[in-house]
């Protein structure tokens, strides 16, 4: 039970590594503001989360909007008092090189990959310096500290999130918050799934081909990162601060 009475705020709630992450923190005692755009899923989601007696409250909520963050750090602490440990969890994975690029496609990334979290850590930073100590996972990507091919946008707001995971780590140390990063390479989450499926791919297909460019056998599953956010989220991290951790099965991005 490593996040008794712990106030957390889980961003991408909806999602495959969301779903696992709110399990995963309830389990162990949190008090959770789970948030995504897709409102109504939340809603479908939240009856199994209180039947399992889970403490979890949801406020839908679109990133790319200075306004809607500060208003989910505000609703946590409405609704719990304070916020304690804050995960960064959501994200968006806009595909192709520069010339194919949209303007959207590159203000979609940042807004949602980058921005978003830049508002988020400034509107939580001030509650967890009233209670002295604090805790920052943001989900970068090994795409964003060793990009690979095609995904201008998306390495590109994932490799500016590790910079500034190390930066609000040196400036908030002090304070006795620690920010860290997960980088995942590939993981078996819908996202991907539906990333084959939009390329005319089976799924399965897919990820049985992706399995077998892994040393370790297989690509991630959502329980593989939860682990570790979990870890860099609880005391027994608390000399972690700064790092940003690749979680890749020893996977390359090239290679």
């Amino acid at each position: 039970m490593r996040f008794v009475d712990k106030r957390v705020i889980i961003t991408g709630a909806a999602g495959g590594i969301g779903q696992t992450l709110v399990d995963l923190f309830a389990r162990e005692g949190a008090q959770i503001l789970a948030t995504d755009y897709q409102g109504d899923k939340l809603q479908a989601l939240l009856p199994s989360w209180q039947a399992k007696g889970y403490k979890v409250v949801t406020q839908a909520g679109d990133l790319a909007y200075k306004t809607d963050c500060e208003a989910l750090v505000e609703a946590c602490v409405k609704q719990f008092g304070g916020v304690d440990v804050l995960l960064n969890n959501a994200g968006i994975i806009p595909r192709g090189n520069i010339l194919e690029t949209t303007d959207e496609m590159w203000f979609a990334a940042m807004n949602v990959n980058l921005n978003a979290v830049f508002y988020l850590c400034r509107a939580a930073i001030p509650y967890m310096q009233q209670a002295g100590a604090g805790a920052i996972v943001n989900t970068s990507s090994v795409w964003g500290t060793e990009p690979g091919p095609g995904h201008v946008a998306y390495c590109t707001s994932k490799g500016a999130l590790a910079c500034l995971t190390r930066n609000l780590a040196v400036d908030h140390a002090p304070d006795n918050i620690r920010v860290n990063a997960v980088c995942p390479n590939e993981v078996n989450t819908p996202m991907i799934r539906t990333g084959f499926a939009r390329r005319g791919l089976d799924p399965d297909e897919g990820v049985a081909q992706l399995n077998q460019s892994v040393p370790l056998g297989r690509i991630a599953e959502a329980e593989d990162i939860a682990d570790v956010i979990a870890f860099l989220a609880s005391d027994a991290a608390g000399y972690v601060c700064g790092a940003v951790v690749p979680v890749t099965g020893a996977k390359p991005v090239y290679g």
